[in-house]
């Protein structure tokens, strides 16, 4: 059986440091495939970036919790602060956006201007992803694929991480990874259940191990990973403009790039037969 791995990292365009550590991660390692958040004061550049890189598949890392919304429309206010910026904790957007009508039609606007965003930049997306997840949240994930639908995306991403990842032999994470990463394996079931028709792998790979990826998590999925199709989440980086207090990824950027460019860890992807691709190849 061919296995095939998607290597996405996630935030493009949340800052400069990170653009160009995707950029690197890419033209230096084994990145083949990224999302942008396309409401960051940074998305511009990444764009710019990215028209270099015709191989490097480029989809959108939907985000309601940080920062400022790309749309201008009135219905939006309701989830945003005094300031502008987004107000809810993805808990909270969790709850609103189960209970409360308006709440979903203005996480509706603002994700389908996200989208937007990027296709008048010339890009058609690969595929939709998010920031903390919140694509998964079962009241969203009906949003999100409406989107889909209507923007002719073929893929979003599936977020559901088989359970061995948390147990030997795989490298160990901490509980509250733990438990994380079992929220989202129970939500990635619901959404199986309620429309499966863009999920285009098997699983995901960095949800228990976010914050500890690193050349061992990597000889990990090339000895245990079973899946055909099969993605691993990453936030590869440089730190030197990053803000702590808006991040809690700042040093780990620097380790995963590493990783993502160690010649093991393509040693690893060669010897395990693994056919490495992005959305668009599926």
């Amino acid at each position: 059986m061919e296995k095939r791995l998607i290597i996405n990292a996630d935030d493009f365009g949340f800052s400069e440091g990170v653009n160009k550590g995707i950029i690197d991660a890419h033209t230096k390692g084994i990145l083949t495939s990224t999302t942008i958040m396309t409401n960051m004061p940074h998305a511009a550049q990444a764009v710019e970036l990215a028209k270099n890189f015709p191989n490097l598949g480029i989809g959108v890392h939907l985000n309601l919790t940080a920062g400022k919304p790309v749309s201008r429309d009135s219905a939006v206010k309701l989830i945003l602060d005094s300031q502008g910026n987004f107000a809810l904790t993805p808990a909270k957007l969790a709850i609103a956006s189960l209970i409360n009508g308006k709440v979903r039609t203005a996480i509706e606007t603002e994700l389908a201007a996200q989208v937007q965003w990027l296709l008048e930049t010339g890009f058609k997306p690969t595929h939709l992803d998010s920031h903390k997840h919140i694509h998964c949240f079962p009241s969203i994930f009906s949003i999100v694929c409406r989107l889909a639908k209507k923007f002719g995306i073929a893929a979003i991403r599936y977020p559901y991480e088989p359970k061995q990842v948390t147990r030997l032999p795989w490298p160990l994470s901490d509980d509250q990874s733990k438990k994380r990463a079992s929220s989202i394996r129970k939500m990635a079931k619901i959404n199986k259940w309620q429309n499966s028709s863009y999920f285009k792998t098997e699983c995901l790979y960095g949800n228990a191990h976010t914050g500890n990826i690193n050349v061992n998590f990597f000889r990990a999925v090339c000895l245990y990973n079973n899946a055909s199709a099969a993605e691993i989440m990453t936030h590869p980086g440089y730190i030197y403009d990053l803000d702590a207090s808006k991040t809690g990824l700042v040093k780990q950027r620097e380790i995963e790039l590493a990783a993502i460019c160690d010649e093991k860890t393509k040693r690893y992807i060669e010897q395990a037969g693994i056919k490495l691709i992005n959305y668009r190849q599926l």
